[in-house]
Formats: structure tokens, C-alpha cells, sequence
């Protein structure tokens, strides 16, 4: 009993789209049709992925890029800078996720070694314009988080034109970061030339395979080939599977097969929920012709990986939900699961500082929110 606490506890977006699916299965009993509900092409294209940037990040490849740029720092804003583009540009190829997963930790080494004056005057408010930098950053590409993933799948877009309905978002949060960093750093907090330099060597027990490495690199290749519909998904999902079982088994264990199974379970539930004429016909009511804002409200209360599964069965309008989606990735701790990623390393780090973070984490994220939505209405 207690391990199942545990489990529901440490997983409970996969908890609650498990008993979604068994109860929407009394309504809809199993039959042949429930195969037809999973989409293969975004678990199989996910998993390639995600198996990629476990490799590596297992290799420290993003530590070392890191602390590469670092070594180039001079002051304050330079290094802001630095800490939170590296989680606003590298989400766009290797996920908010594994941006946040590589980043944030790091940038508590970093503080470390800069004082605890500096620690203290930058710690929180960088983790936070890191975390919405992640989930920004991420909107731009459709391997860039899991729901633009699945609706890119969905649209039948091209990745320009992907590209071209999320760029103008991306730019505007790329300003709104900037002037958070001016204004954060306005009264200057001087980091010498070079505040890098000491990370540059390489971790701990962390040594670079290159044969690793350039496979991975490859297979990465592989996996946007299959995501631009150049190579069939099915193939780039072997050759991940076989490459990575004969050359570097261990990164399997690595891979977050939670989210897959989450996937699987909302795909049951979403299948289902068609079935039910009555509650199909209320539901794409509501969302007709509102999949923005009803998209960036379901994701406050639900994160916006299952708000984008739930609603893309009951809506043509697969554009609004891939805006509606990222845009409500902002607001609540959990409108993008990234964020507790954040959330944890504070407590650990700072814990202290958790409702301080909270707060801060809250009302910039509504700021930032606010700010996308109205330029969202002066496109529409």
C-alpha cells in the first residue's frame, strides 16, 4: 500500500489518466476499435527521442556546452543571459525537459562558486526565467515538448510552417526575457572574466564516449528526418531501439517511460470520450471556435501534454491548440510539467526560499502569459 502511495504520489499525471482510461472503459467496453485510438507515430517518434537526449546528457555533452559559453561571461547580465538561453534555445532541439533537467542544477553549481551575495540575488529569479525560458523556447520546433509533437503529427504541417505560426511568440518571449534580465541585473553585480572557467573540466566520473556521442548525434539526425515525414517513423524507431540496445544499453533505463504510458492512457480515454455521442457533441461545442483559450485554461488544472490530447479529439483547429497549448504551458505550477523540475531543485537548494519562488514563479508566469495572449489577439 504504501509503495502504491509512493507510485500515485511521484507519478500522478499517469495515475489520473489511468483511472480515466478504466472508468471510460465501463462506458465503452474493449474491442477491436481501442487499437485504433493509439497514435504509434507519436509514441514511437518520443521514445526515439527521448532515448537520444538520455544518451546524451548520460555523456555530459549539454554540461560541457555550458560551461564552454560560460568561460565567455564578464559581468552579471552575461551571465544571466547565458544561463537562461541556454534553456531558451537548447529546448527548442533537446526538449523543456531535458533543458531543465541539465540546466538548473548546473546553475546552482555555478551560483556556488560566484559567493553567497550573488547566490542570494540571483538564485530564485533565474531559476524562475529559466524554467519560463524552457517552456518558451520549446514552443518554437515541433520536437521542442511532447504535445507539439503529437499535434504537429496531427496537423499535417509542415515544419516552416510550424515554425512561422509559433515565431512570433518565441520573439516576444525572447524580449520579455531579455528585459527581465536587464532589469534584474540593473544595479550590477560584478562576475569577472572568465567566471566559467573553473567548469570547463569536465565533472566528476563524467568522461565522454565519442563513439557514443557521434552515434547519438546520428540518430538524432535519424529522428528529425522521421518527424519531417523524410524517413518512416517505424524505421528511425529501430534503428534507436537496435543502436542504443548493442552500443549503449544502460540509456534505456533512462528513458521516461512514464510519459509514454501516459500517452497510451489518454489515448484510450480520448478514444472513449468519442464514443459517447452525447458528451462529444457538449465538448466540441465548447471548444469550437475558443481552442486558444479554452486550450490555455484546461492546461492550468491539467498541463498542457494532456489538454492537447484530451481536446485534439474533439477540433479541426489543430493550430489554436498547438498556440493555445504552449501559451498555457505559463500560469499554474503544473500548466507544464517541466516546471516542477524547477520546483524540486528549489526545494532541495533553497528550501527556504520555496514560497518566495512560488510567488515569483506565479506572478511572472501571469505577466508573461498576459503579455502572449495579447499579442495573440492582435494576430488574430
Amino acid at each position: 500500500m504504501t509503495k502504491l502511495v509512493r507510485f500515485v504520489k511521484q507519478e500522478a499525471v499517469l495515475s489520473v489518466a489511468a483511472v480515466l482510461a478504466v472508468i471510460s472503459a465501463f462506458f465503452v467496453p474493449p474491442d477491436g476499435e481501442y487499437l485504433g485510438y493509439i497514435d504509434f507515430r507519436t509514441l514511437a517518434i518520443l521514445f526515439s527521442l527521448m532515448t537520444v537526449m538520455a544518451g546524451l546528457r548520460r555523456q555530459g555533452i549539454f554540461d560541457r556546452m555550458g560551461r564552454a559559453l560560460l568561460a565567455l561571461t564578464g559581468g552579471a547580465l552575461q551571465l544571466v543571459l547565458v544561463l537562461v538561453g541556454l534553456c531558451f534555445f537548447c529546448s527548442m532541439l533537446i526538449t523543456n525537459d531535458v533543458a531543465l533537467l541539465t540546466f538548473v542544477p548546473f546553475t546552482f553549481v555555478v551560483l556556488d562558486s560566484l559567493g553567497p551575495e550573488t547566490r542570494e540575488k540571483l538564485a530564485l529569479p533565474v531559476v524562475c526565467m529559466q524554467t519560463i525560458a524552457a517552456n518558451l523556447g520549446s514552443m518554437l520546433t515541433p520536437i521542442g515538448n511532447p504535445q507539439n509533437l503529437y499535434l504537429y503529427g496531427r496537423s499535417g504541417m509542415g515544419m516552416g510552417a510550424f515554425v512561422a505560426l509559433m515565431l512570433p511568440y518565441t520573439l516576444a518571449s525572447l524580449a520579455l526575457l531579455a528585459g527581465w534580465a536587464v532589469w534584474l541585473c540593473r544595479g550590477g553585480s560584478p562576475v569577472r572574466k572568465g567566471a566559467g572557467g573553473p567548469f570547463l573540466a569536465p565533472q566528476p566520473g563524467v568522461r565522454a564516449d565519442k563513439r557514443i556521442v557521434w552515434m547519438d548525434a546520428a540518430l538524432f539526425v535519424v529522428c528529425l528526418l522521421a518527424v519531417v515525414r523524410v524517413l518512416p517513423y517505424g524505421a528511425a524507431f529501430a534503428a534507436v531501439l537496435a543502436a542504443t540496445f548493442l552500443a549503449d544499453r544502460s540509456t534505456l533505463g533512462r528513458v521516461d517511460y512514464s510519459l509514454l504510458l501516459t500517452f497510451v492512457a489518454f489515448f484510450i480515454f480520448i478514444g472513449n470520450l468519442g464514443r459517447v455521442p452525447a458528451f462529444s457533441d457538449w465538448l466540441r461545442q465548447i471548444i469550437a471556435g475558443r481552442e486558444v483559450l479554452v486550450s490555455v485554461l484546461a492546461s492550468q488544472v491539467t498541463s498542457n501534454v494532456p489538454a492537447a490530447l484530451l481536446l485534439s479529439g474533439f477540433t479541426q483547429n489543430v493550430e489554436g491548440l498547438i498556440i493555445g497549448t504552449n501559451l498555457g504551458g505559463l500560469g499554474t505550477l503544473i500548466a507544464s510539467m517541466a516546471s516542477l523540475i524547477s520546483y524540486r531543485q528549489i526545494a532541495r537548494e533553497e528550501p527556504a526560499g520555496k514560497g518566495k519562488y512560488f510567488a515569483l514563479f506565479t506572478v511572472s508566469n501571469l505577466v508573461f502569459l498576459a503579455a502572449l495572449l495579447g499579442l495573440w489577439a492582435l494576430l488574430g
